[in-house]
């Protein structure tokens, strides 16, 4: 059972201050917890690790799916194709950040890896400003967290430039590149959350603007523009799968972009094989019996608890959990009923001690940086809660 300690809420004008405006779900409870999770040391240590071995792991899947053409069992649409190799294959397309989701972790429950958001990840905000804010609010120690993402960006979008090189060299090298930021019109989480990216990036040094996406101009020939400005990186947060269904000729338009060189695409579409759930399967395939990984397959596995959940599908829609015996126990409605599933083997997640269950979201720039939690049901969807740590 974990450790929680109740803390004093963020108020809902301090929030809003701070940009952050969907602190209050549906049914009108708080998203973010007053309480914060207990963190051991050794157990920041650990969600570190792991974050770090993962990620080389899904590297070396990615490309054993590229050597072998596997795309269509991870279900890559084929508009797709070229641009993920064209990205994957030059440096410069650096991947930016993203979310590994793990089980377990504390009160020496092992770490088990559940999915990683490696295009779109949400909770930034959360993580980086939300969490740090909390514990300064309760007057503890601000630094007492696994909690860097906000500097880790700042870093990462040097490394757009200086790639493998020193951070510090990045005004050496830096030739007054803009980068273009672009949310949905209609979302102010997802608009406020990149606005956040960009100030990172403006930490950074870059000259940036923003811009809703249907706002931006594409050219195969002369890349991507807001309006008569010509932007040498776009940082988009729609997913690359909805641009391959929804938007096909912009997908094909980006391919050309990115093959002229052009513009540079954040995250790079590579990342679509990170995202992709249909890579678990895969690296069970390569990682037989690791210790951070569930089994997973493409069809039911015989005799084991387990986890069905479309290969692209976002906060919990969906997912069904089977027992051993077939039968469903627990399951989420949603949009992605038609999409191809895999099978994941059952893990219990940490729980308090009202049953509740803890899902870990470790943060990816270049290396782990950072740590929060979502509290649901056996299923973490999207009237899961937000809850802070702190290391003890």
């Amino acid at each position: 059972m974990i450790n929680l300690k109740k803390i004093e809420p963020l108020n809902k004008h301090f929030l809003e201050q701070i940009g952050f405006s969907w602190h209050t779900d549906a049914d009108n409870s708080a998203y973010i917890a007053d309480e914060i999770v207990e963190v051991g040391r050794n157990e920041a240590e650990a969600y570190y690790n792991a974050a770090n071995e993962l990620y080389d792991m899904f590297a070396n899947a990615a490309q054993y799916i590229i050597d072998n053409n596997l795309f269509h069992e991870v279900g890559i649409p084929f508009n797709l194709i070229d641009l993920i190799k064209n990205s994957w294959e030059n440096d410069v397309h650096w991947h930016l950040y993203g979310r590994f989701d793990l089980a377990g972790g504390l009160d020496g429950k092992d770490i088990k890896l559940i999915e990683f958001n490696a295009d779109t990840p949400t909770a930034v905000f959360e993580t980086a400003i939300v969490q740090w804010a909390m514990l300064k609010f309760n007057k503890m120690d601000e630094s007492s967290q696994f909690n860097d993402l906000y500097a880790s960006l700042v870093e990462n979008f040097k490394r757009l430039v200086v790639l493998d090189g020193d951070t510090a060299d990045f005004s050496k090298y830096y030739e007054g590149w803009k980068i273009l930021f672009s949310s949905v019109a209609g979302s102010i989480e997802d608009e406020n959350t990149v606005k956040l990216l960009q100030s990172a990036a403006s930490e950074a040094g870059f000259a940036t603007d923003f811009a809703y996406v249907d706002e931006v101009d594409f050219s195969d020939e002369n890349g991507i523009f807001k309006g008569d400005e010509n932007f040498e990186y776009w940082f988009k947060l729609v997913p690359w799968e909805d641009i391959a269904v929804q938007e096909g000729e912009l997908a094909l338009i980006l391919r050309n972009i990115v093959q002229n060189q052009k513009a540079i695409v954040l995250n790079p579409a590579y990342t679509l094989l990170f995202q992709s759930k249909g890579i678990l399967k895969i690296l069970w395939d390569l990682y037989p019996n690791h210790s951070l990984l569930l089994q997973a397959s493409n069809e039911p596995i015989a005799g084991k608890k387990c986890v069905k959940k479309p290969i692209f599908g976002r906060e919990g829609a969906n997912v069904s959990i089977i027992e051993a015996n077939g039968e469903i126990s627990a399951q989420n409605d949603g949009i992605y009923e038609t999409n191809r599933a895999v099978y994941q083997e059952f893990y219990d997640f940490n729980k308090d001690a009202k049953g509740d269950n803890y899902q870990a979201g470790v943060f990816f720039a270049y290396e782990g940086c950072a740590l929060g939690f979502r509290k649901g049901g056996e299923i973490i969807n999207n009237t899961s809660k937000f809850v802070g740590h702190y290391i003890k």
